[in-house]
């Protein structure tokens, strides 16, 4: 599993985002705070706080491959 930093600030970056993580058939996770939801739910995504940083955690052994498609999201 890889956690990394993103930002989703705007509709149309939750949109894009939704779309890229459904190529993979893999499962993502959104923490924030105390909230754990489906990176690939476009409502769950829109009930967390999106004007700050959220953790996305990947459950896959591939991982870099993924985080390839996923540059444009994330934060340092």
């Amino acid at each position: 599993m890889k956690t990394v930093k993103i930002s989703l600030n705007s509709i149309d970056k939750v949109k894009a985002f939704v779309n890229d993580v459904t190529k993979f058939d893999t499962d993502f996770d959104l923490v924030s705070g105390r909230y754990v939801i489906d990176a690939k739910s476009i409502m769950g995504i829109f009930s967390l706080d999106l004007s700050k940083p959220i953790d996305l955690s990947i459950h896959s052994e591939n991982a870099d491959k993924i985080l390839e498609v996923l540059a444009p999201y994330i934060v340092q």
